[in-house]
Parts: structure tokens; sequence; C-alpha cells
């Protein structure tokens, strides 16, 4: 039995068939599933240590300085324990992810002074804390991805609410909640954050919070629209006759058949939720340093013109990420298209 509609299965089968569109969802889907597991990709931390004679997994267990002959309880230094002499000349050895490189260790044993370019140690440089240059757009981006995920949800949640009672109640409620939110997006939004963000640190979900409130405005507009157009036809009429409660009506009767717009506006939701927070962290009003942030490397490339590698490399993951999902969001769009063919 099949789970989903006969509609539904033609417009996946339409989107699959938008080869740029599916081959972008796949490699999209692909890379945010490997960043998913980024400690274990890139890592300064080893899979499996043996020192002397006993196995330690460092990437998975706190371990103190203490434990490999140091003096204090903070957690060993893996950098700098694989460089002494002490384990180098005893029977130790350590098995290391892909890329030996953690986005918040800052390598000060490097000649020169940083950002250093690119080299077969830093396979993309560092930035001007010495920190490695690939290991921060990797974290970055799954910061990113899980960053636009989450404020789609949240302003599709939203969205989706106020939309829907607007549409189907229509009358005074409607006009008077239009002006409510005609006010409400009128505020400065760089302000508001600015002002949230004095007054409780920029942390994650603030900052996801924050932008919530003012992301679900243009899907409301959409939701109100389809909302108002459904709730004049004859299964909802017969369901208001037969005493259905609003709510049922909402949510069990309009909503699934005005779901479009919320799907086709989907990946653009993610698209301006990548872009916000990386403007945000531009500009010094995003997370808190030294989260790894595309932003902050922008930043840090436009202060360090000398060292091209910071910008290209983010320029080129950024633009990147926002072409594969506008291709997404194109080929979601046109296969939700009514006037699309299903052949």
């Amino acid at each position: 039995m099949a789970v989903f509609s006969k509609l539904t299965q033609d417009r996946f089968q339409r989107f699959r068939r938008i080869k740029r569109a599916w081959y972008s969802f796949l490699i999209l889907s692909a890379l945010f599933i490997l960043s998913l597991f980024s400690e274990l990709i890139c890592n300064d931390k080893p899979y499996v240590l043996s020192y002397q004679g006993k196995l330690y997994f460092p990437i998975f267990q706190f371990y103190p300085e203490k434990e490999f002959g140091g003096k204090y309880l903070t957690e060993a230094d893996y950098v700098s324990l694989r460089e002494s002499s002490d384990f180098k000349d005893g029977k130790n050895w350590m098995i290391l992810p892909p890329i030996p490189h953690n986005p918040l260790h800052s390598y000060i044993d490097l000649s020169g002074t940083p950002p250093h370019p690119p080299s077969a140690k830093h396979l993309l440089g560092t930035d001007s804390s010495a920190r490695d240059v690939f290991a921060r757009l990797l974290y970055g981006f799954r910061i990113c991805m899980l960053f636009s995920l989450i404020l789609a949800a949240i302003s599709t949640l939203f969205g989706i609410l106020i939309g829907g009672v607007q549409g189907y109640f229509g009358g005074v409620v409607d006009m008077v909640m239009q002006r409510l939110i005609e006010i409400w997006s009128s505020l400065p939004f760089l302000y508001v954050v600015i002002l949230v963000g004095t007054i409780y640190s920029r942390s994650f979900m603030i900052l996801i919070l924050v932008l919530s409130l003012f992301q679900w405005i243009g899907l409301s507009y959409y939701m109100r629209g389809e909302f108002l157009k459904i709730r004049n036809l004859n299964y909802v009429k017969v369901a208001k006759t037969m005493g259905m409660s609003n709510g049922h009506i909402l949510f069990r009767q309009i909503l699934p058949n005005g779901l479009t717009p919320v799907i086709t506006l989907l990946p653009f939701q993610i698209i301006g939720g990548i872009g916000a927070l990386t403007a945000l962290d531009f500009l010094g009003f995003g997370l808190q340093p030294p989260t790894p942030s595309w932003g902050e490397l922008l930043s840090q490339g436009l202060n360090n013109l000398f060292a091209p590698w910071l910008a290209i490399s983010t320029v080129v993951c950024l633009f990147t990420t926002l072409l594969l999902a506008t291709f997404i969001g194109e080929g979601v769009r046109e296969a939700f298209d009514p006037r699309a063919s299903t052949n």
C-alpha cells in the first residue's frame, strides 16, 4: 500500500527527472551528513592512542594531561604529545583522523606570522589566529546548515499558524493581525539582534530565536492567501456543516491541501538562513568567537588582503552551497507547479 498519495508520488518523480535539482539535492545531503561526523573526519584527537602499553580512545573520552606524564588535570594536548620526545622515544603510537586538525586549536609552532599560506600540512592555510582554515570551513558548514534548517522549521511553524488563522477566519481577525504584522515587520531587525546580543550572549539558540521572530513573515502571506482560497471550497463548507471544530478544519482539512507554498519556499528559507548567519558573523553580531564561522573567515579575509586564501576558500564554499540550494529550490518549485506535465 502506498504511503504517499498519487499526486505526491508524481511530484517526487517530476523532481527526480530534473537532473540538476536531483543531483544538487544528493550532493548537498551527502555533504551535510558528512559534516555531522566532523569530529571523526577532522580532529587533532586520535581515534586510538597507545601510551606505555595502555590503550586510550581520546576522540570518544576525556583524558587529563596527567595521564600522559603532565602536571595538570586539564584535557591533554595531543598535538604537543605526539611531538614530545617522551612519546617518540617509547613504543607509543596513535591513529589520527584523515585531517588531524582542530578548528579551535592555534598552531603557534608554525614558522612565520599567521595567517600562514596553504601547505602540505594545512591544505587551505591558517587564519590570523593560526587555526586550520579547512577545519573551520568544515565545522562552519555544519553550523550553517543546522542553523538554517532549525530556523526554517521554526519560521515555517509560525508562518503556517499565523497565516492560516488569518486566512481561515478572515474579516476583523485578518485585518487586525495584518496591521500588527506590518508594524512588527517595520522593526529594524539588526537593532533587535544588537539589543538582544547585548543583554544575552549571542549563542546559537538565541540567534535562531531572534531571527525566527522575523523570518516567518514572508511565508505567512503565502499561507494566508492559500487558506483564503481553500476555505471557500465545498469540502470545507461540508466540514463546517457537519460541526467539525475550527482546529480540525484548519489542520486536518485545509492545511494538507495548502502546503505547496511551504515546500516550494523551504529551500529558499534555508538559503536565507545561511546568508543571514554569514552576514551577522561578518559584521561581528553573530556567533561568539572562537566558534567556526564562514562570516568570520570572510571578515578575516577582508582584513588580511595579503592572505587571499582566506576569502577565496570561504567564497567558494559559500557560493557552492547556495548554488546547490538554489538548484534544489528551482526543482521543487517546478515539480510542484500545477501547470507542469505529469508525464
